[in-house]
């Protein structure tokens, strides 16, 4: 039986997040596991996977765009409505969330596939919440309170948000095409090198593993849906891999099986199950995961809550803004993913102050001081 475009895109969708799913689950790659390393231990060995990711991503879909393959001006993140408010703030409640959660959407699917029931009831709850944020109770706050600050860059004479047209403006003129090579090699080689000039990182190939592959399946991510997808008669959306949306969309394909039709998210969302769920079970670590009380489930409820609001607010998450977003080179991006990095080590850092008992001000108060946001005499008031 033939495919159609839109079920052909799906099932490689569905291949590719097999392998995301079943490398994550063996390297252990987590976004907020690396901003913990970072805060708590002051490792940085999964936070340079993360950004290699990003690098090699960064190069992978620019040369993409540069030879024609996909128009990365068709992506969601780089529209002339430039969503600041939602980037900044979703991106904070997503980077809270996250933390309360014990991970973000990529690394709670990853869980479940390994029998983590915890990480099921925190998509439930992500997907609903994110759900609701799209096209439910939810949605008019998203419209009327956020969105009505967007700014309209076509006013502007902007053609998008990527730092390649700020560049071209703050230059005034230049060859379009060498502004995207200059930025792409500064931040695609970058962050490459801020990962491999590390000698302990070169030592963990675990984190190479990931880093390199992460950044190749958004690439394919962006193949898949602007080379192999593309059809004039049966488009599909140029996207790549993102797991708030897709999460919410596929808790309604579930609802509403005979009267949806699956799509490059939806099958994403089962891929990533579906490959650590393999990899577990092969490597013998699949295992039953509960609560441990109830403060824990109530921390992982409002975890769920906050990155199905927050990430859909910010267009995304650590890999929706953090890796795809990254990849096109939008400034929303680049916003978000400096928003989820500072909400997930401010939330640890008061974790932390909790646990000394501090009230709970007193705490915020503490770890800002830390952080270097308020002076150091401020610690003691």
């Amino acid at each position: 039986m033939e495919l159609d475009n839109t079920h052909t895109v799906a099932l490689w969708g569905f291949l590719v997040a097999v392998v995301f799913g079943a490398i994550a689950k063996k390297t252990n790659f987590c976004a907020m596991g690396a901003v913990s390393d970072w805060v708590i231990m002051g490792d940085k060995n999964r936070l340079r996977a993360w950004f290699l990711a990003i690098g090699v991503s960064v190069i992978g879909t620019q040369t993409l765009h540069l030879l024609g393959y996909i128009n990365l001006g068709l992506s969601i993140y780089l529209t002339t409505s430039f969503g600041w408010l939602g980037h900044l703030l979703g991106g904070l409640l997503f980077g809270i969330g996250m933390t309360l959660a014990s991970g973000c959407g990529q690394r709670s699917l990853v869980r479940i596939g390994g029998g983590n029931l915890k990480s099921l009831v925190v998509m439930l709850v992500m997907g609903v919440t994110a759900y609701m944020t799209l096209r439910g109770l939810f949605a008019p706050v998203r419209i009327n309170a956020i969105e009505v600050t967007n700014l309209d860059l076509a006013a502007k004479n902007m053609p998008d948000q990527s730092l390649v047209s700020l560049f071209h403006i703050a230059l005034g003129s230049g060859d379009l095409k060498a502004i995207r090579l200059s930025v792409t090699g500064i931040i695609g080689f970058g962050l490459i090198l801020f990962a491999f000039l590390n000698t302990e990182f070169r030592k963990s190939h675990d984190n190479i593993l990931s880093g390199i592959s992460v950044g190749l399946i958004i690439t394919a991510g962006w193949f898949i849906t602007g080379k192999i997808g593309f059809d004039e008669f049966e488009p599909v959306r140029l996207e790549s891999y993102t797991f708030v949306a897709p999460v919410g969309e596929n808790v309604n394909y579930l609802m509403t099986f005979t009267g949806s039709t699956i799509n490059f998210g939806v099958a994403a969302v089962f891929g990533v199950v579906t490959g650590s769920f393999l990899y577990a079970v092969l490597a013998g670590k699949f295992a039953i995961e509960t609560f441990a009380s109830r403060t824990d489930m109530m921390a992982h409820l409002l975890g769920g809550v906050l990155m199905g609001f927050g990430g859909v607010l910010a267009l995304g998450c650590t890999i929706g803004q953090g890796v795809s977003g990254m990849s096109t080179l939008a400034l929303g991006a680049v916003m978000t993913l400096v928003a989820i990095i500072f909400g997930a080590a401010l939330t640890m850092k008061v974790q932390g102050h909790l646990l000394d008992e501090q009230p709970f001000l007193r705490a915020v108060q503490r770890s800002l001081t830390d952080m270097k946001l308020l002076p150091s005499g401020s610690r003691n008031k």
